[in-house]
């Protein structure tokens, strides 16, 4: 055989070997799961069993009208999962045909958006097929959107959705998308081609895929996240992305969610609802360091619905929030979720009614022993129904404050139970417009932040200037006269207190 039939030979081998690699891990078969076995369970039973028990316990508010998107969290689902179904669950009756899943490339860096084109996913719970019509759609409206495989290894922004979209949305195909950097301008392209390809269709969803905060303790975490939930509920997608990149909210994800808001504008949908909000510290329970989660649906309605509590200036005079009948069922609420948890290891389930519980709103529950504090924890924004937030925070509070041990079944009998539902936060200008007693005061510089309910200084008989001065140098772990400092930010709000005794 002579050289140059040699040469033809090698490259055929060559030629074939590529292609029977291409089609087994990227072609028309099947792209088989990376992270099966390690981020989520290897085995169907055990996958189906985790799955159906996240979408059993999660309640999201019902939702009036067509739902566009949901924004879904990608962890690992131990950690991230029971907020994930809040998102799977709220949109498992809609006739879905195809699902979009925009998430990003956390390992490889390319100048553009990869669509994945052709054959089909693989998990435990089986395969599911690409919508390669909707896909090659969306490829062929931009020279910036092509299919580079490479995007999708191991990326768990696109593979951990695939599994609840089987559990929940069972016979639909999906499409998934992962950008390669964060420009705005590829947010923008990417919108602009999936309203083109959706303009007529109604048998779809699209998933933004992305976790909130990264790494910090627990109550930073809230506030970080906090001011990012309002800039989300807002639907402000150009602010989002801009403060995103300044750092000072976080959303690993921000480009696909910023893809799906300026979509949701171009399409009509301007409805907004945060189904679940949490971090790792709620879910996993270390609280030294954590990660937060959302999960949000975006849908149509005819007016954006009005704030659930009432914006006004907030005074330490404002009307009650809550008749006595809907404190005392908070306050059964939370005796019987902590007596569940520390008796048997799991949370009780609620279905309230009132529309006053479910209104979103947050709320602290405290833990008291022989006239001792035994546990604190709360949320200062409202995600959720509020019944449900005073379960999740009893739970909490009796098992999760690092400062304490966990209650034990011997100490049902002795605690007693304090809530304090909370008014929405408002900036304040100057420290001097902080009313003592009365007020609840959060500060914030930076990264850190601490925040005191207004009974503190009812109980310790503190002035403003000591309020604000412990606040400072002993909760946020700033100067202790950091809130004389104009670059301090301080919110205000009010709490409702009541309790068992």
């Amino acid at each position: 055989m002579n050289l140059a039939l040699k040469a033809l030979v090698s490259c055929l081998i060559i030629g074939l070997q590529f292609l029977l690699f291409y089609s087994n891990a990227f072609g028309e078969d099947m792209k088989e799961a990376d992270l099966a076995g390690t981020w989520y369970p290897g085995s169907k039973a055990q996958l189906e069993n985790e799955l159906r028990k996240y979408l059993d316990g999660a309640g999201p508010k019902t939702i009036d009208g067509r739902i566009f998107a949901i924004i879904s969290p990608h962890a690992g689902y131990s950690f991230s999962g029971p907020v994930a179904a809040h998102g799977f669950k709220a949109a498992e009756k809609q006739n879905i045909k195809s699902v979009i899943i925009i998430g990003f490339s956390h390992r490889r860096h390319f100048d553009g958006i990869s669509v994945y084109d052709r054959g089909s996913f693989k998990t435990p719970l089986g395969t599911i097929g690409v919508d390669s019509q909707l896909a090659q759609e969306i490829i062929k409206s931009d020279k910036r959107i092509s299919f580079i495989p490479a995007l999708f290894e191991e990326e768990n922004s696109v593979e951990m959705q695939v599994p609840f979209i089987q559990t929940a949305l069972k016979d639909a195909k999906i499409v998934p998308v992962a950008f390669g950097a964060q420009d705005f301008k590829d947010a923008e392209i990417l919108a602009a081609a999936l309203e083109k390809a959706l303009k007529k269709r109604d048998d779809y969803l699209i998933i933004a895929s992305t976790d909130m905060s990264h790494y910090h303790p627990y109550d930073e975490a809230n506030v970080i996240d906090g001011r990012a939930l309002s800039l989300l509920e807002d639907m402000k997608a150009k602010e989002i992305y801009d403060e995103a990149v300044m750092g000072t909210i976080e959303f690993c994800g921000v480009m696909p969610v910023t893809t799906v808001l300026l979509a949701a504008q171009k399409l009509g949908f301007d409805g907004m609802e945060i189904l679940k909000y949490a971090n790792s510290g709620d879910t996993f329970g270390d609280k030294r360091q954590v990660v937060g989660y959302v999960s949000a649906a975006i849908y149509k309605t005819v007016d954006r619905r009005p704030k659930t509590v009432d914006q006004k200036q907030i005074d330490t005079k404002d009307s009650s929030i809550l008749n006595e009948h809907q404190k005392k069922r908070l306050l059964e609420i939370a005796r019987e979720s902590i007596t569940n948890y520390v008796k048997e290891g799991k949370r009780k389930n609620f279905k309230e009614d009132d529309p006053g519980l479910n209104e979103p709103m947050g709320a602290f529950v405290t833990l008291h022993e022989g006239g001792e504090l035994r546990g604190c924890i709360g949320n200062l924004i409202g995600q959720g129904a509020l019944y449900q937030t005073v379960a999740d925070m009893a739970i909490e509070a009796a098992t999760g404050d690092p400062r304490f041990t966990r209650l034990i079944p011997s100490e049902l009998s002795k605690i007693d139970i304090e809530i304090s539902v909370l008014s929405p936060m408002k900036k304040v200008s100057s420290y001097t417009q902080v009313k003592i007693p009365g007020h609840g005061v959060l500060v914030r510089r930076g990264f850190r932040s601490g925040v005191y309910l207004p009974q503190v200084a009812t109980e310790t008989g503190w002035n403003r200037e000591e309020f604000l001065t412990s606040l400072c140098g002993h909760k946020a772990g700033l100067s202790p006269d950091a809130w004389k400092d104009p670059e301090t930010e301080i919110f205000v709000f009010t709490a409702e207190v009541f309790g068992e005794k």
